[in-house]
């Protein structure tokens, strides 16, 4: 294996997806996509699909967050993931400043677990909030 190269996140909605992960988390965009036919329906092995793509980065060379967002009758989700549930259950970002990170989100009306927290050793700050969706972030600010 040589990397991770990114993440999928699906979304019932990449415009609000944007105003999150652009706009109030800060990544860039690195491309967007617009996708239908064959090959598509056979890597999701579904019909009819239609799959909009945006591609969000930290800079260049980092792990991309991919959202998708799929046309057609959106999935039921009446119960998110928890932190503790087998699986995937989040996405860890490091940021530069934690505690200003979290006023700015939390003036956003974003959902926090608690406040950031310095972690045992000392060596990170860290805490837990949820997307639009309820998917949890992990923020984590790296202590020199």
């Amino acid at each position: 294996m040589k990397n991770i190269r990114h993440i999928g996140l699906v979304v019932s909605d990449i415009g609000k997806a944007l105003e999150f992960y652009r706009d109030l988390l800060g990544l860039k965009i690195q491309s967007t996509s617009y996708e239908k036919g064959d090959f598509i329906n056979q890597m999701f092995a579904k019909e009819n699909i239609e799959l909009k793509t945006i591609k969000l980065s930290a800079d260049d060379n980092a792990t991309r967050i991919e959202l998708l967002e799929f046309s057609g009758p959106k999935s039921n989700q009446n119960e998110k993931i928890r932190l503790s549930n087998s699986g995937f259950t989040h996405i860890a970002l490091t940021v530069n400043n934690l505690d200003e990170m979290y006023l700015r989100l939390k003036k956003a009306n974003v959902q926090f677990n608690c406040p950031p927290k310095l972690s045992p050793n000392g060596k990170l700050k860290v805490t837990f909030c949820r997307d639009f969706e309820g998917n949890y972030l992990e923020l984590i600010e790296e202590i020199l």
